[in-house]
């Protein structure tokens, strides 16, 4: 049977409880057709890019489905339907990715930077032993700023 990937993304001002129900929901709907959920991700409550129907942020749901493609035509139809789904997105796969996605990783990623503290540096002061670059620092060391020609008297001086 045909892989998929799919993700939708819940309101939200739906709860964490309303989205595992919607889950759930949908995993019957899935099972019910013949198919199979092999894996269940909820990625938590995440700012969007932009605002979707005045939503700035969104609950992020991804399956990992096994079954034919009517499933996934049924379990979008009933997406379409429901006022809790913002957006949905379903893509066929050759094979499902092991262990935890890549948005899983992230965040396993993320939280282990947290817990090393603060970071080291990070301000201007800790430039120590770069020297002087040519040219470079403010216009004062420089010298003065010479005016500039016009058009013409540029020209006239190229004669």
């Amino acid at each position: 049977m045909p892989l998929y990937e799919h993700v939708f993304l819940a309101r939200q001002d739906a709860s964490t409880q309303q989205v595992e129900e919607l889950t759930t929901q949908f995993t019957g709907v899935i099972e019910g057709l013949g198919g199979k959920v092999t894996k269940t991700e909820a990625w938590g409550l995440r700012s969007l890019t932009y605002r979707m129907n005045k939503n700035r942020k969104a609950h992020f749901v991804m399956l990992n489905i096994d079954g034919p493609s009517a499933v996934v035509a049924e379990l979008e139809r009933q997406q379409r339907i429901n006022e809790d789904i913002i957006r949905y997105l379903t893509i066929r796969v050759e094979e499902h990715e092991e262990g935890p996605s890549a948005m899983m990783r992230k965040a396993d990623r993320d939280r282990e930077r947290d817990d090393r503290g603060p970071r080291e540096g990070g301000f201007r002061g800790d430039r120590e032993g770069r020297g002087d670059r040519d040219g470079g620092g403010f216009r004062g060391d420089r010298g003065p700023r010479r005016p500039r020609e016009d058009a013409d008297t540029a020209a006239a001086s190229e004669e």
